[in-house]
């Protein structure tokens, strides 16, 4: 199975010095009484946050074998029975979660994909009506430690337009004050 363009991943322990999860979790408004779907899971870094912060299942979903079993492994160690972290090829399979089912999804660095409006509809599908979706990307008005090259490093703006076309509205754009290398986007699906 293929990944995404630029959709390598550095070493867990460096990966981890980009983020305060907990904040960002917390500020796109994951928390709550629902279940999770998480595209593109890789180390973790934000399933387990999101599952301290639900009383539903976080659905962990990535490509990568080693990302999921290393995600599924941790969950296991900090006592989350509420992760189920699976090998899925979504964007060609979508997320095999029934429609509706979700309250939350993350789209947390993954919409400089080749085709994102097809990633959004599948989180629109996934989602109940109200339902959120949490979106963060690199900065490109900086320069940062990683992230996809500049050329496909979606913007605010850019991905505002794509959920949109995919049938989710606006919530707002949340500038991440706790992760300066990234910025923030909430949207939902009407209803």
């Amino acid at each position: 199975m293929p990944k995404g363009r630029e959709s390598g991943m550095p070493d867990d322990a460096y990966w981890q010095t980009f983020f305060n999860p907990e904040c960002m979790v917390s500020r796109l408004d994951c928390a709550g009484d629902h279940d999770v779907v998480e595209f593109g899971c890789g180390y973790g870094t934000f399933t387990l946050p999101a599952a301290k912060s639900v009383t539903g299942r976080v659905l962990a979903l990535d490509i990568d074998p080693e990302m999921v079993a290393d995600t599924a492994r941790k969950a296991v160690a900090e006592g989350l029975p509420n992760v189920c972290a699976q090998v899925r090829d979504f964007v060609a399979d979508g997320s095999g979660v029934p429609e509706g089912a979700a309250g939350y999804v993350m789209l947390f660095n993954i919409l400089h994909i080749e085709r994102p409006v097809s990633l959004l509809q599948e989180a629109r599908r996934a989602l109940r009506p109200g339902g959120k979706a949490g979106i963060i990307h690199w900065r490109s008005d900086i320069q940062t430690p990683r992230g996809p090259s500049l050329e496909i490093r979606p913007t605010p703006d850019q991905c505002r337009a794509w959920g949109e076309a995919a049938g989710l509205e606006f919530v707002r754009l949340e500038p991440l004050c706790c992760c300066s290398w990234h910025w923030g986007l909430v949207m939902r699906r009407p209803g």
